[in-house]
């Protein structure tokens, strides 16, 4: 197909103003018009008349199908969302014996592989929520087993991954992170946070290939492809994920066909002259990756775990008089995030308790004081609890709040509830709250920590009901936001949250030709449509990157198909 077509019989929400139209024209990879048909084709026609130009534009008739601006999913981890994809999903394994039933199918189905992989299990699905490598040992004891959190903050192994991994009793716990153990003394099978990334993931890291790689990355962008993504900003960046993107490049002439926005991840050390080694190789890069593509926009800290597993860093204690302490002390953070905000960074620090995002917070206010007052376009990552007086202290800094409406999912929260045991759990991920502060809010899923898909998402920020299962009641629906509001928080805000709102996020004239075709109408057909519709058309830069098969793309009934 043409990179010139004119796109009619079609809903198009822009996400800006005029909030709808019938049609789209589209040159090259920019948007010409947008409005009604005749508008379109007359933008059209009067760009055939300048000289030199051709005159073979498509029309395509999209049978009154739902438009949306391409969605951008503003925190993402790409390759191992790619990795996910490729191994024993567990989110719908509700019990131990599910779990492990699981995880036997598919040694069975391949028994010559020199491990077993899995990801995406809850605690409330382990007996007690405390998991074991005896739980594991049972059904697998013989080959090496790593199962990922949901949340990608700890690691779940058997005896055999342990006796792989060389962690004994004797092993001290990384600096910011822990090993399980029981009641001896004794290594347990789980590995929370810099645990699991330096030994569990570091010692997988080593056994991946290239070629590993190089797969998985295709695996995630033909996902989000097919899911209506456009764009994505990856959130924990490193050497071996540029380079696999940059080989994804390479293997297209150059270009790719998904829009990759990356934040360089910097870990605390412990010592002060090699994280900030750290955030100069990010300065590096931000000029040397830089492309309508692949750039590197900025850096990426982790403040702190997670609700679930106890590990993010709260001001008061978790129900069972837990608590956990910051990942990145403030003042070892002060010095990475000034040095940044001086080069000119975006900073994004993952922050999901309340202490560690009035820390992140407070390293901002001190990089304001000591760099002075310009447009900074900063971000604090996940919010999923934050003290009321930090909310305005958000808005103030200008800091965007990027939020994951998934992570809400009432057939994931009682674990994170319990956890908190009080009545911090009614406030927890306080969408509206934030925005009515005056702060923009991001939408994202942090895949593999959830699932891609945009709709779904969608479904949640709009009901504060389940995507996972019906069954589950609203969860505090108080701080659903409307849905034209979700598809912006999408989409706008996300494009906003990486510096580009001036060249995607909305269907407008003079932004990219980046959008989603859609098979049912929610604004319609009303939101719980948003579980059954599927994307049928992706187009990035005008050009049609996935196209539903006719097995994939159903047909619909004449009520879903309503016109502006």
């Amino acid at each position: 197909m043409s990179r010139r077509a004119v796109y009619v019989n079609a809903r198009v929400f822009t996400a800006s103003e005029p909030e709808w139209a019938e049609a789209i024209a589209v040159d090259g990879g920019t948007i010409l018009a947008v409005g009604s048909e005749a508008e379109a084709r007359a933008v059209l026609a009067a760009a055939d008349a300048l000289p030199d130009r051709a005159t073979d534009a498509d029309v395509v008739d999209l049978d009154g199908r739902l438009v949306l601006p391409g969605v951008i999913d503003a925190h993402t981890h790409l390759v191992m969302m790619g990795e996910a994809l490729g191994r024993v999903g567990l989110t719908d394994a509700r019990t131990l014996g599910e779990i492990t039933a699981r995880l036997v199918a598919a040694r069975a189905a391949a028994p010559d592989v020199p491990r077993v992989l899995g990801g995406g299990w809850l605690f409330d699905s382990v007996p007690g929520g405390a998991p074991t490598a005896a739980m594991l040992d049972a059904a697998l004891p013989d080959v090496p087993v790593y199962l990922d959190a949901n949340d990608y903050h700890s690691c779940w192994v058997n005896s055999a991954a342990l006796a792989e991994l060389g962690i004994t009793r004797d092993t001290p716990d990384p600096l910011g992170g822990r090993i399980g153990r029981d009641a001896g003394g004794e290594p347990d099978g789980m590995l929370y946070e810099t645990a699991a990334q330096q030994y569990a993931w570091e010692h997988l890291a080593e056994q991946t290939t290239d070629a590993d790689r190089d797969a998985a990355v295709e695996r995630t962008i033909a996902a989000y492809l097919a899911a209506g993504v456009t764009g994505v900003v990856d959130m924990a960046f490193d050497e071996l994920g540029l380079a696999a993107f940059r080989r994804a490049a390479e293997r297209r002439g150059g270009a790719l066909p998904i829009r990759v926005v990356a934040h360089w991840f910097v870990a605390n050390t412990g010592d002060a002259t090699a994280n900030l080694a750290q955030v100069a190789r990010a300065v590096d890069l931000a000029r040397e990756a830089s492309s309508p593509w692949l750039r590197v926009a900025g850096i990426k800290l982790v403040l702190d775990g997670v609700i679930d597993a106890c590990t993010a860093a709260m001001r008061h204690p978790y129900a069972d008089g837990s608590n956990a302490e910051p990942i990145w002390p403030l003042d070892a953070l002060e010095p990475v995030v000034a040095a940044a905000d001086a080069a000119g960074l975006q900073i994004a620090m993952h922050a999901i308790g309340d202490a560690a995002s009035g820390i992140a917070l407070d390293a901002l206010e001190h990089a304001h004081a000591v760099n002075g007052e310009r447009d900074r376009r900063h971000r604090i990552e996940h919010l999923e609890y934050v003290d009321r007086a930090d909310v305005a202290r958000l808005a103030r800094l200008g800091v965007v709040a990027s939020m994951q409406p998934v992570h809400a999912d009432p057939a994931i929260w009682a674990n994170w509830a319990a956890m908190l045991g009080d009545e911090r759990a009614d406030r927890g991920f306080p969408w509206t709250e934030i925005t009515d502060a005056g702060a923009v809010l991001a939408f994202s899923t942090d895949a593999p920590t959830a699932p891609h898909e945009a709709l779904p998402n969608l479904y949640v920020a709009a009901t504060r009901r389940s995507a996972l299962d019906a069954s589950f009641p609203a969860n505090h629906p108080e701080v659903a936001v409307p849905l034209a509001d979700a598809v912006r928080h999408a989409t706008r805000d996300a494009a906003f949250s990486c510096r580009e709102e001036a060249v995607r996020g909305r269907i407008g004239p003079g932004l990219a030709a980046d959008f989603a075709v859609v098979d049912r109408d929610p604004f319609a057909l009303g939101d719980d449509a948003l579980l059954e519709a599927r994307v049928i058309r992706t187009v990035v830069a005008g050009r049609t990157v996935y196209e539903a098969s006719d097995a994939e793309s159903r047909p619909e009934e004449d009520a879903g198909r309503a016109v502006a």
